[in-house]
């Protein structure tokens, strides 16, 4: 099905991050996803091509307003050249707009001129061992100092995307009361994960998702300046509520794009792979398969780019992100394990890249809340349960 969304200058800019991507990544993805991480200097090299600094004001040093189109089209090249970005896409699309929607003037001359550059790898730390998708129950706290200073920071969190590689981190904590409703007493810091007291803790040893480092994180009496609170305290709930939308149209939009690449990989393998004489690509079952899964595609496809039209004019709401994420992380399930299965026994070697997209596919329905919650969330909509 024809896509609308893409002008020339989408186009150009995707044939210029197809050849990055092939000359400097693709060659050293390997030993990258082999350790856990990309080293600090790749981010530099991103930020010297001029893709850190998506939507951050030229004064500061970034692009200005940009279209969510950009980080879609280097999402959708990544998959199709059989690596991951994920990393990059965490401190890009889903962390810098707390920065960009929260930050004072103070503290955008402070950190936006990194983040452009390169220099500044962001992570956000949320979920904490046992509370999972339940950010009412966070337990980390931040308490003001006496002489009203600083914050001192402490707890734990867990499933740290960037954790190991961040220099700063957006950390929720616990300044106050929950109230009767358990959505205050939340507030945003960004701390310097140079700051004594903040210790990177075990690196999960995850299915899928190698490339991509997720720690444990804990906070030990961790200070804080009051200058590094950002936004309003007490208010996180409500920001984490506004940015989560973007973050979970990050996910259907890689769903969507791994399983377009699992296709692709596909038809590849089903056309040169033979079985009793013939390609397997002439199986009347190969050529169902490939039809059911190139529809889910394209159903989920045209959801996705409605919602990045939304995106760009500020009008995503958080039950149309919701929609978009539950039905296109499950379309990817579905499409990629099909795939794998036209692969054969091969299909479950990690020499083909069908194998990768498998593993990592998979905690696209956990991460970013489940698909269980965004049943739920969608469900409130419809006024089927109690808000």
């Amino acid at each position: 099905m024809q896509r609308t969304i893409f002008d020339h200058t989408h186009e150009d800019f995707r044939a210029m991050i197809r050849e990055f991507l092939k000359r400097e990544v693709v060659p050293r993805f390997p030993a990258w996803e082999a350790q856990g991480y990309a080293p600090r200097e790749f981010y530099r090299e991103l930020g010297r091509l001029g893709i850190m600094g998506f939507d951050i004001p030229e004064q500061y040093g970034g692009t200005g307003p940009t279209s969510y189109r950009y980080l879609m089209v280097i999402g959708e090249e990544a998959a199709l050249a059989g690596i991951s970005l994920g990393n990059y896409q965490v401190t890009a699309g889903i962390v810098l707009p707390y920065l960009l929607a929260l930050a004072n003037e103070e503290q955008k001359q402070r950190w936006l001129p990194a983040c452009a550059a390169g220099e500044a790898v962001l992570a956000v730390a949320m979920t904490e061992p046992g509370t999972g998708s339940d950010l009412a129950a966070i337990r980390t706290t931040a308490k003001l100092s006496v002489d009203q200073t600083h914050y001192v920071l402490n707890g734990a969190k867990t499933f740290i995307t960037n954790a190991s590689q961040a220099t700063h981190m957006v950390v929720a904590a616990r300044t106050g009361d929950p109230g009767p409703e358990r959505r205050g007493g939340l507030s945003l810091f960004v701390v310097d994960t140079a700051t004594l007291g903040f210790r990177v803790g075990r690196r999960l040893d995850k299915i899928g998702l190698k490339f991509s480092d997720t720690c444990e994180v804990s906070f030990t009496d961790v200070r804080v300046p009051v200058g590094d609170l950002l936004g309003e305290q007490g208010q996180a709930f409500a920001y984490l509520g506004k940015n989560l939308p973007r973050e979970r149209l990050a996910m259907a939009a890689g769903g969507c794009a791994t399983a377009a690449a699992a296709i692709e990989y596909t038809l590849a393998y089903t056309r040169d792979r033979r079985a009793f004489g013939r390609p397997v690509a002439e199986f009347q079952n190969t050529k169902f398969v490939l039809a059911e899964c190139a529809a889910e595609l394209a159903a989920a496809q045209a959801m996705v780019d409605h919602a990045v039209v939304l995106e760009d004019v500020g009008e995503l709401t958080a039950v149309d992100a919701a929609t978009c994420k539950l039905f296109c992380t499950e379309m990817a399930g579905k499409v990629i394990d099909r795939c794998l299965q036209l692969h054969g026994g091969y299909g479950y070697i990690r020499e083909y890249p069908i194998a990768r997209l498998y593993a990592d596919t998979r905690v696209s329905r956990i991460y970013g809340g489940t698909s269980e919650v965004m049943k739920t969330i969608i469900a409130k909509s419809l006024g089927t349960v109690a808000k």
